[in-house]
């Protein structure tokens, strides 16, 4: 299983963005996704999650300018942050809660390589 996660880069304070994070291989069913992010020095801290039945919650503090959302026949989570600060400036990762098509359906949560997000002022 991987997921490639797309939409990081470059903007200036106040622009909006959009992350895409699409997971592949031999999924049998995904159950919660969601979107961290983690800056130099920080601790990784929760953005978002959104469940298969399409349930969200998010980080008290981000609350007001993200959104999370989902494509299940894609297999993809996407994340819109608007307002965007210097101080979002870190590399956002995504994860997946998925079971794959092998002998007991093993589940366990799989992580995204990042995207880096910079936001200048």
């Amino acid at each position: 299983v991987q997921l490639q996660a797309s939409g990081g880069g470059l903007v200036q304070a106040g622009a909006s963005l959009t992350l895409s994070c699409a997971a592949s291989g031999n999924i049998d069913r995904i159950y919660t996704m969601g979107w961290y992010r983690q800056a130099p020095g920080n601790e990784r801290e929760l953005i978002a999650t959104v469940t298969s039945t399409g349930a969200r919650n998010y980080a008290a503090a981000l609350k007001d300018r993200a959104t999370i959302s989902r494509d299940g026949a894609k297999n993809t989570v996407y994340l819109q942050m608007i307002s965007l600060r210097p101080e979002d400036t870190a590399v956002y990762l995504c994860m997946a809660d998925i079971t794959i098509q092998a002998m007991g359906r093993p589940r366990r949560y799989y992580w995204g390589q990042g995207t880096q997000v910079t936001v200048s002022s």
